[in-house]
């Protein structure tokens, strides 16, 4: 007899690229939208204890699920997803005099718009990152010179162990944050459920200029009128494009990983449906109908050539789902 998902809330078979920058992906075996906490306690604890396979011995095999935030950085397999998703939309945030209380579905926008009408300033560099505060904490998600752990003061967290879950609070250094990444992408059994935001007081006119002119580059420097993870590769530490002969053009290593794989002439390639982006070289666009497949083909087309002309290895910054 096959098991199946208790709750008329939990969806079949959602088509995953509509939930994803990319607008790649399969569907996922089963969906679910978590509003609070209780939701996502409720969802986890369904995939805990689900058989979703019997077995001739009575083995328990639990569901796997995962946690969807923004959906970008992210790539799912054209074959989907054969768990359970669950979508974040906890959305709500309150300001504490220079402090921000977040919940893991707050948009970065969102919180962007909302510093800047309260006269706060430190959070000016995430305006245009499509991403959730949960997911920005998450990967230490970072522009300009910028990141998540600048801003964080606590982070509150769900601990699943086996069946059962408790909420913990990490201060800061509890974090351990380093270059896209935290101590909640390195443990499985955290998920972020809210964050502290800690800010200061500004000028609102000079905020609002530095949001513009940060959102003006960034609509300069990045393909935003296809589809995309964002960056594919995280940006090889201890090496600048400086090394390539161009510290007159770029001062530090913000664009190394670009510059590597436009120096071994791989700029506009095009693989199926998706191509490396002639405006920044770190991006692979979906042209309309590109597939995790072509994604994969090219990911390895660049990681060969960087690696045979520089010996450097490139390290993927999204995150792969159903693989």
């Amino acid at each position: 007899m096959k098991s199946q998902i208790p709750n008329p809330k939990f969806q079949k078979n959602v088509l995953l690229k509509n939930y994803t920058t990319f607008r790649i992906g399969g569907p996922a075996k089963y969906f679910f939208v978590a509003k609070n906490k209780e939701d996502l306690v409720k969802a986890i604890s369904v995939a805990k204890k689900l058989n979703p396979s019997p077995f001739p011995k009575g083995d328990r095999v639990k569901l796997p699920f995962f946690i969807l935030g923004g959906g970008s950085n992210l790539l799912v397999s054209d074959k989907g997803f054969d768990g359970l998703i669950i979508k974040i939309q906890n959305t709500k945030y309150k300001i504490l005099n220079t402090k921000i209380v977040a919940e893991a579905g707050t948009m970065l926008n969102q919180l962007v718009n909302v510093t800047a009408s309260a006269g706060l300033t430190g959070f000016e560099w995430a305006v245009g990152i499509p991403g959730t505060t949960g997911g920005a904490v998450w990967g230490n998600a970072g522009a300009f010179n910028k990141s998540m752990e600048d801003v964080v003061k606590s982070v509150e967290a769900l601990e699943v162990k086996n069946e059962k879950c408790k909420v913990k609070n990490f201060k800061k250094r509890d974090c351990e944050f380093s270059y896209r990444d935290s101590i909640f992408k390195k443990n499985k059994n955290l998920i972020i459920l809210s964050t502290t935001l800690q800010m200061k007081r500004g000028d609102k006119k000079e905020i609002e200029n530095k949001i513009k002119k940060n959102l003006e580059q960034r609509n300069k420097t990045q393909p935003l009128s296809f589809p995309s993870a964002g960056s594919v590769f995280k940006n090889p530490r201890g090496f600048s494009a400086g090394e390539l002969g161009e510290e007159n053009k770029f001062s530090s290593s913000s664009f190394a990983a670009a510059r590597l794989i436009e120096k071994c002439g791989l700029k506009g390639k095009k693989v199926g449906n998706v191509k490396i982006s002639e405006i920044h070289s770190n991006f692979i666009v979906n042209l309309g109908r590109g597939t995790a497949k072509d994604v994969m083909r090219l990911i390895k087309i660049i990681k060969n050539k960087v690696k045979k002309k520089f010996g450097v290895v490139l390290e993927e910054e999204i995150q792969f789902l159903g693989f």
